[in-house]
């Protein structure tokens, strides 16, 4: 998949750079701000949201500063039912990985469209860092299983897949139920895309992002402790996003 949109990608750019060339000097937008979700590689239907705000530098040149906060998977991943209740959780996994990436980055436009219509496609780049969130996977577990019967027989515990047996897992808890126990974890990350948007000058816009994206951290990031973690991630992204300008 990855090979394929990269192909699509270079070809799309090799069509349209000439006719950056051949683009006259239009009215452009002051600032512009947008917002949306992320589709990622790495992150399941929907990956995250981010907000971006962008500026004029120079004509068909603009630069922006933006902030994705989105949930990064493991590849081994899989959801396991409860026999007892029919709730899910996930087979070994020890914690969530949120990212905030806050970054900075320039917008070239490549091919301009027309005042009314038409589609705008631009190239961007962009780099900043990336603050890691190792959040705790909390699951409800019957203790049944340490012959502890009784009124309350169910805790809620960070799940420990050396500890508790998956047949007396009863689902997994609320995400909130970790979160005052974040470890942070500090690392960059570097961005390139094309976007395609549609919508009129001064007006609101419409568009689709897609692109590479690579991050890489100062330590191994546990997600399921018994397969194999990364201190990087390569992902190939889709940003779907509304905005206004003027």
């Amino acid at each position: 998949m990855v090979r394929y949109l990269a192909f699509a990608m270079l070809v799309a750019l090799s069509a349209i750079v000439p006719a950056a060339a051949q683009s006259v000097d239009e009215d452009n937008f002051n600032n512009e701000l947008s917002y949306g979700i992320n589709l990622n590689s790495n992150g399941g239907l929907i990956g995250g949201a981010f907000v971006r705000s962008s500026f004029f530098v120079s004509n068909g040149m603009y630069q922006f500063g933006a902030l994705e906060i989105v949930e990064v998977k493991h590849p081994k991943e899989y959801r396991w039912y409860s026999t007892q209740t029919g709730d899910s959780f996930i087979d070994g996994k020890q914690n969530y990985l949120f990212v905030l990436r806050p970054h900075y980055g320039r917008e070239l436009v490549l091919f301009r469209k027309a005042a009314e219509s038409g589609v705008q496609v631009n190239a961007i780049g962009a780099i900043g860092p990336s603050i890691g969130l190792l959040v705790p996977y909390y699951i409800r577990y019957s203790n049944a299983q340490r012959g502890q019967q009784g009124t309350f027989d169910v805790t809620t515990e960070p799940y420990d897949p050396t500890v508790h047996n998956r047949d007396y897992i009863q689902g997994n808890a609320s995400v909130f139920t970790g979160l005052g126990e974040a470890s942070i974890n500090p690392g960059l990350h570097a961005k390139a895309g094309l976007s395609f948007e549609y919508g009129r000058y001064q007006e609101s816009i419409a568009g689709i992002e897609v692109g590479f994206l690579y991050e890489q951290y100062m330590k191994e990031l546990i997600i399921i402790p018994n397969a194999e973690n990364a201190s990087g991630f390569f992902s190939v992204y889709l940003n779907i996003y509304y905005g206004r300008r003027k």
